[in-house]
């Protein structure tokens, strides 16, 4: 059988179409994808608030969703390796260890970790279920609601380095942080193309902070000296209250620079949050709060939040730390029965302006204090930061 011949225009045209194929082929074969574009699809979220303000409970929030790495206050390893600087010096360090764990970098914890071998050398590791999961450790399936006690016996041996395995695994990163005092030391995170950055800036009444904070003054004397500025001296005593008088002031420089005309690349990546609002009405408030950062409420997750808002009792004092189920409502108000009237007298006139711009009412006598049908907490303007002036009532008599 004879073979059909071709002239040489046509086999080099031929040739010429082939190879040009084969280019095209190769240029637009998807490759594996490079970790700055892997992270840029990955959502990465700041809760952002200071301590005792219903921080570790919003925390779990997240944590407890199957779609979520999360990790509680890894800057606590900047502060107590550096522990005779002041907020303001180490604020630099500290935004550098979020970006590289948003990341999912975790050699940035080398100059904080030297010895770092397993996930329990991680501050408050348990409470993360993503740490408690496959591929970290198998104490719980990957969609099931963790247990920090049952979690610690089962993971605290597992390799360090499995925290990062598990980080790149997840669509979202999530990062509680309490070690933040103003919003402009995060403006190179907001307009970092490798994040996609969410920041809920969490809000408390500053008076419940205040009765919190004395049933954990002990836990809390490093990181005050620190707020404090006082070079490594800790500071569990703070009868003039200037730790809450700088959270106070912090919270109002955040809210102001995020509402007050924000930089162009803040617009839709801030939320703030009350823990008030929260307590009334969780899932509602939750379900925004999912939205806000890109995840859906789960039939699980519902019932969890529920229970876990729906407990007896505002909590034990051995509980400071730790996300039980309490009565949420009872949590928020409890200041109301505990703290003493000139304490609470002396808290308004230091956190006046936090009171007026996060929408708190105060109160002008023992009587008013304990009058739970005073309604203390100012209904939020739609889609705005504006909320009623605390003063512009006259107080009741």
């Amino acid at each position: 059988m004879r073979m059909p011949r071709f002239s040489s225009k046509t086999a080099t045209t031929l040739l010429l179409a082939q190879t040009i194929c084969l280019l095209l082929f190769v240029v637009y074969q998807p490759g594996p994808s490079s970790p700055a574009e892997t992270s840029s699809k990955r959502v990465h979220v700041l809760v952002l608030s200071s301590w005792r303000s219903g921080s570790s409970f919003v925390g779990q929030l997240f944590s407890q969703h199957p779609d979520v790495f999360y990790l509680m206050e890894p800057a606590w390893h900047v502060w107590t390796t550096l522990s005779q600087g002041s907020a303001a010096t180490l604020h630099m360090a500290v935004r550098d260890l979020v970006r590289s764990v948003f990341l999912c970098d975790m050699d940035v914890f080398d100059a904080y970790l030297p010895w770092r071998r397993n996930l329990s050398d991680l501050f408050q590791w348990a409470v993360s279920r993503a740490l408690c999961s496959p591929p970290a450790c198998s104490a719980f399936p990957r969609g099931a609601i963790s247990s920090e006690a049952v979690c610690k016996p089962l993971c605290a041996r597992r390799p360090f380095s499995l925290a990062q395995e598990a980080c790149r695994s997840y669509s979202h990163v999530v990062l509680k942080e309490v070690r933040f005092f103003n919003l402009q030391v995060l403006y190179p995170l907001l307009s970092d193309p490798a994040l996609n950055l969410r920041i809920v800036h969490l809000v408390r009444d500053p008076r419940a902070v205040l009765r919190s904070r004395e049933a954990a003054a002990k836990a809390l004397a490093r990181d005050n000296g620190i707020v404090l500025g006082t070079n490594g001296t800790w500071v569990e005593a703070d009868p003039g209250l200037r730790v809450v008088r700088e959270v106070c002031r912090s919270h109002v420089r955040i809210a102001e620079a995020a509402t007050l005309k924000p930089p162009p690349f803040l617009r839709g990546r801030y939320r703030l949050v009350r823990f008030e609002d929260l307590a009334r009405e969780p899932l509602a408030e939750i379900r925004a709060l999912y939205a806000f950062t890109g995840l859906s409420l789960t039939p699980q997750l519902e019932a969890w939040i529920y229970n876990i808002t729906h407990g007896s009792g505002p909590g034990a004092r051995r509980e400071a730390f730790k996300t039980s189920s309490r009565n949420a409502l009872n949590v928020s108000q409890a200041w109301r029965h505990t703290l003493p009237f000139t304490k609470i007298r002396r808290v308004q006139e230091l956190c006046t302006g936090a009171l007026q711009l996060l929408g708190y009412r105060p109160v002008y006598s023992e009587d008013e204090q304990h009058d739970l049908t005073l309604d203390l907490v100012l209904p939020r303007g739609l889609n705005s930061f504006s909320w009623a002036s605390s003063t512009a009532s006259h107080p009741r008599h």
